[in-house]
């Protein structure tokens, strides 16, 4: 055994941080904005308004609420330049895809925010799954680890 202990979080590399990054953060930022208001509203408009159902209003604003925490978290992570926080970010993205999806065979106004949200969601993965990005983080590939 080791007298050595490893840091729990370890150092950010050095240099300025990458734009793609700071972009890629800005992005899953903007997406927990949207579910924070989104959830604030449908809570607030099912304590106040006339809803179907009340109680599954409620819960929707709720859940969309907590749900914010995750894109928040991972955009805190990538600004501070944090390894764990592309996970999140990367899984935020893959579940607005279908989220997209579904808003674009919708025959309405919501057509348009299926393709923003699609639009945003492929932007981030790209801006996340960059070398660059990887390497401003400190993400070492597979067979990597001992470099």
């Amino acid at each position: 055994m080791s007298s050595e202990q490893t840091p729990s979080t370890p150092p950010a590399p050095a240099g300025p941080r990458p734009r793609r990054l700071t972009y890629a953060a800005g992005l899953a930022a903007l997406e927990g904005l949207a579910l924070l208001v989104g959830g604030v509203w449908m809570l607030v408009l099912g304590l106040t308004g006339q809803p179907d159902d009340r109680q599954q209003a409620v819960t929707g604003g709720v859940t969309l609420a907590v749900l914010a925490l995750l894109p928040l978290l991972a955009a805190r992570g990538l600004l501070g330049r944090r390894g764990w926080s592309r996970g999140p970010a990367v899984i935020t993205q893959l579940l607005a895809l279908p989220v997209a999806y579904n808003l674009l065979q919708s025959d309405s106004v919501a057509i348009p925010a299926g393709i923003v949200l699609a639009v945003v969601a492929v932007t981030a993965l790209v801006l996340l799954l960059n070398p660059e990005t990887t390497r401003a983080l400190g993400i070492r590939g597979p067979g990597n680890a001992g470099k």
